[in-house]
């Protein structure tokens, strides 16, 4: 457990998952343009679905170097700009040692006792107990941590807190769920477009497919005829609808994997930073007091993407297994206890055995 910290295998991991994070986004991005492809043609060319998904499919071939060409161009802006998004999405802004001079000379500490550059400090103006870490290269990295945090911790809980973002740091753990986000936001925002109530195109929702029906007009737009491309309203129609739920299904599932494989990165990471605050500050109970103060408060209001960065789930909405962004703070104190022989003081705790 205290070898993880600095762990050069760890960093390399963590290397060979960035490129291979970016290999499966880009090959999810050419099914989310698939999926595009077939909404398109859907809707505004009709026909069955073979001739739908054909269609897509000549498109495709000439489409997808300007997709990649773009997502290129959403990952330079994104590079450049990604900490002014973070600071927007969280609100955190930038402190100096005036403001915060026990905060900052504890992490200047602890970067000076590992020979560690200083990353910059930022505040959070909310009474929640939070912190994260983000950055992508050298003299880029930030630390942000909760006003509710400075006022709540003591001294050594802090050092801690401090120390457990400065393994995501040294590990290379921000650089890597950086990446993550602004790929995976890509699909979110598409999932967001399809699946969260935006309204089909004139002509294309349910009722207008029913009003249709009534009036006695078919899918290839002559009314009352029952032939039409594809051989009828009911083939035509039917292959639109087939290729929309078809295309719909891609989307969601693109969204969902890329979205596991934030969750995923996230929960392994969390005990190896644990690991490393322990390591930098020799004091196991601190960080797990900490853990036991935060857990009871450490929701507030930031976007779902964001929530994998911070110290606990800022969400007050907590899912488990393959859909959780943190291991429990119950098992890294198990952790905690086992592996750096910490002990757990919260005040529901049970006493330790007489003896």
């Amino acid at each position: 457990m205290f070898r993880s910290y600095g762990l050069y295998s760890h960093i390399q991991a963590n290397r060979i998952r960035s490129i291979l994070l970016l290999a499966g986004f880009v090959a999810l991005l050419h099914a989310l343009l698939f999926s595009v492809l077939l909404l398109i043609n859907a809707f505004m060319t009709g026909g069955t679905f073979e001739d739908i998904v054909y269609s897509a499919r000549d498109q495709f071939a000439g489409a997808w170097p300007v997709a990649m060409l773009a997502a290129a161009a959403w990952f330079v802006i994104a590079f450049l700009i990604h900490q002014s998004m973070i600071r927007a999405a969280t609100g955190a802004r930038g402190v100096s040692r005036q403001e915060a001079p026990e905060l900052y000379n504890a992490l200047e500490n602890l970067c000076i006792s590992r020979g560690i550059t200083m990353p910059r400090l930022q505040i959070i103006d909310t009474p929640a107990l939070n912190a994260y870490a983000a950055g992508l290269r050298q003299g880029d990295y930030v630390i942000a941590v909760t006003r509710g945090l400075i006022d709540t911790l003591d001294p050594a809980e802090l050092e801690a807190v401090l120390g457990h973002e400065l393994t995501h740091i040294r590990n290379r753990d921000s650089q890597l769920m950086v990446i993550a986000v602004i790929f995976a936001g890509i699909f979110g925002f598409f999932a967001d477009l399809f699946v969260r109530g935006w309204d089909f195109p004139y002509g294309w929702s349910p009722r207008d497919k029913r009003q249709r029906d009534q009036d006695g007009w078919d899918d290839s737009g002559d009314s009352g005829s029952s032939s039409g491309r594809g051989g009828g309203s009911s083939s035509g129609g039917g292959g639109a609808v087939i290729a929309v739920i078809v295309a719909i299904a891609i989307i969601v599932i693109s969204w969902g994997v890329s979205t596991l494989i934030r969750f995923a990165l996230s929960r392994s990471r969390e005990y190896l930073a644990d690991a490393g605050s322990v390591e930098l500050t020799k004091n196991p109970d601190a960080m797990i007091s900490a853990l036991r103060k935060i857990e009871r408060n450490a929701a507030f209001d930031v976007p779902s993407r964001m929530e994998a960065f911070f110290i606990e789930n800022p969400l007050k909405s907590r899912l488990s297994g393959l859909l959780a962004t943190h291991p429990s703070v119950e098992a890294r104190v198990e952790a905690l206890e086992l592996y750096a022989q910490g002990h757990d003081i919260a005040p529901d705790a049970s006493p330790p055995p007489a003896g």
